[in-house]
């Protein structure tokens, strides 16, 4: 029986689940056609030679698919999943007993890989390039090694911080795929399929509403879709159009570039209070009580890749567009600023 750090799933009980929006095939899957074109190719050649597709590490932005990735991985090749994530692990012998099991052909997905230990990676080096794994009974001088042979599996890594992987542990990795923030229409042609699954009746322009504000992330997308469902139904709206879709978000306060509350609160601070910057992180996490991992992995990449904040030497900057979208005048041009930070 699977312990509580760890889910395991078999791609036959699709069929019996509860009814779900994650893509079940390749076919399925909306957007990242570079990384589908990719991954379709090798799962191809891995079937065809009747092996194990090789370990496969999975980065970016969190709410792009790493999870519904994984998920495809293992029913393409007709494999049981294993759930887990790295700060799980609290010891090697959790990982050798995951590996261990000797269960039918298997992948084994560790989300946010990058949180694992020192020790617990290093036993991970054997696992993955020679299928076996060293088990240790006893501790002091009575303890016994013993190398552990492995079925074959296909580890699939996933992480929002692929800088903060170790190199030993990336070289590992035959299969390196990045996702993308999606493009207003992919993400419009992701709710309409989503409502779907879920049986709301969703206007083309509603789905392009909703699109417009998700932050370039089907979880985001998703999220406010059933949100706007919530609100159709309460107030007697038989169909989620764009004027339903605006008022619901209205209520969620997503504003007109999707930007929420925590968002927004960042801006301001760094456009109002810190006069647009030059500011470091850590100043605007302790201004806003919050972490600065939060900010770095949750806030700042939608910010900065839809030109309303910059990144320099010198620290976060409010570009001129970010303070036109405050409707606040800065008390120097940002352009200036901006020129100076880069220039030292």
């Amino acid at each position: 029986m699977a312990d509580d750090k760890t889910r395991i799933t078999d791609p036959r009980e699709f069929e019996t689940e509860e009814l779900t929006v994650r893509p079940r095939s390749m076919d399925d899957f909306i957007g990242q056609e570079r990384v589908k074109s990719q991954l379709a190719l090798f799962l191809t050649a891995a079937r065809q030679r009747g092996e194990p597709l090789d370990h496969v590490l999975v980065h970016g932005p969190p709410g792009l698919g790493k999870t519904t990735l994984a998920h495809i991985i293992a029913n393409e090749m007709e494999s049981e999943l294993r759930l887990t994530s790295g700060p799980a692990f609290q010891n090697s012998a959790e990982l050798v007993s995951i590996l261990s099991r000797e269960d039918a052909r298997y992948c084994l997905f560790i989300d946010e890989i990058h949180r694992l230990s020192r020790i617990v990676e290093e036993h991970l080096y054997p696992a993955m390039e020679d299928f076996q794994v060293e088990l240790v009974v006893d501790k002091g001088p009575a303890a016994r090694h013993y190398q552990l042979k492995l079925e074959p599996f296909t580890l699939i890594g996933a992480t929002t911080r692929s800088g903060m992987l170790t190199p030993a542990l990336r070289s590992r990795f035959g299969i390196v795929l990045h996702l993308d923030f999606y493009p207003p229409s992919e993400l419009s042609a992701i709710v309409t399929r989503t409502a779907g699954v879920l049986g709301v009746d969703l206007t083309s322009d509603g789905a392009d509403e909703i699109a417009r504000r998700s932050r370039g992330t089907p979880r985001v997308a998703n999220r406010i879709l059933r949100r706007v469902r919530d609100v159709a139904q309460v107030q007697g709206s038989p169909v989620v159009d764009r004027e339903v879709t605006r008022r619901a978000l209205a209520l969620l306060e997503v504003d007109e570039l999707g930007l929420e509350s925590l968002d927004r609160a960042y801006l301001n601070c760094l456009a109002e209070t810190f006069d647009g910057g030059p500011v470091g992180l850590g100043t605007l996490a302790v201004s806003l009580g919050e972490e600065t991992d939060t900010l770095e992995d949750v806030v700042e990449p939608y910010l900065i890749q839809s030109g309303l904040v910059q990144r320099t030497p010198r620290g976060r900057m409010t570009t001129r567009r970010g303070f036109e979208h405050l409707g606040v005048v800065p008390r120097r041009p940002p352009q200036l600023e901006l020129e100076e930070g880069l220039g030292a």
